[in-house]
């Protein structure tokens, strides 16, 4: 295994300023509108912001979406389906605008009654959006024996980041893209994929990923 890569991997950590858009929806189609007209920095707060709160224990919530046509339009089929939306499998956030859009779509046009009911006034949908900071942090990994160690020390928002957002947007940060691009270590890459970083808690994941480095370690 080359343990010298072609580039050192830098550490990053975010803050998010988040804010309300200062749109509602009462129905199916309004959420459908904010969702194709709205800025994508919104899909993404709505689908991923629970993911920081990386204190919980089980951090499986549904998408936001899902949350409000379950719980308060009470639409469980369509609540389900959003829900159900595995967000390992798109790349970009315009792919994941693109499967809710259609997803509200087919119900629109097979359920046009459904899509307009309206919920009673204070239960709207209220759109909001992140605004992402990245700041270098002091880490920097020239080997995976340093990149084991910097993974003990840096914050949780730091591994947030190198997973979630930097898959979204800018993918030579993510740490899978480094080990597979950088190390060339296609096997150590891929037991990163296999992660669902969705199903786990933060501190999950820095421990799974550590534990996948050591083995690999002790296999030299």
């Amino acid at each position: 295994m080359n343990l010298i890569p072609e580039k050192p991997f830098h550490f990053h950590t975010r803050q998010n300023l988040t804010y309300l858009l200062g749109r509602r929806a009462r129905n199916i189609s309004g959420l459908l509108a904010g969702i194709k007209e709205l800025p994508l920095s919104s899909i993404y707060y709505h689908t991923h912001h629970y993911l920081d709160q990386h204190e919980f224990l089980s951090p499986e919530p549904p998408n936001d979406y899902a949350y409000w046509v379950t719980n308060v339009l009470q639409n469980d089929v369509l609540g389900e389906e959003i829900a159900g939306i595995d967000l390992r499998a798109f790349s970009s956030l315009q792919d994941i605008q693109v499967k809710l859009v259609e997803i509200l779509e087919n119900t629109v046009t097979s359920d046009p009654e459904s899509s307009l009911r309206v919920v009673p006034a204070g239960e709207e949908f209220h759109f909001m959006a992140a605004q992402t900071f990245v700041f270098p942090t002091e880490y920097v990994a020239r080997d995976l024996r340093e990149f084991l160690d910097c993974l003990q020390k840096v914050s949780n928002y730091s591994i947030y980041y190198h997973i979630f957002e930097a898959r979204l947007f800018n993918p030579p940060s993510e740490f899978g893209y480094w080990i597979e691009h950088s190390l060339r270590d296609d096997r150590l890459a891929a037991a990163f994929r296999r992660l669902d970083p969705y199903a786990l808690t933060i501190d999950n994941l820095r421990k799974n990923i550590m534990r996948f480095i050591r083995v690999r370690l002790e296999g030299e």
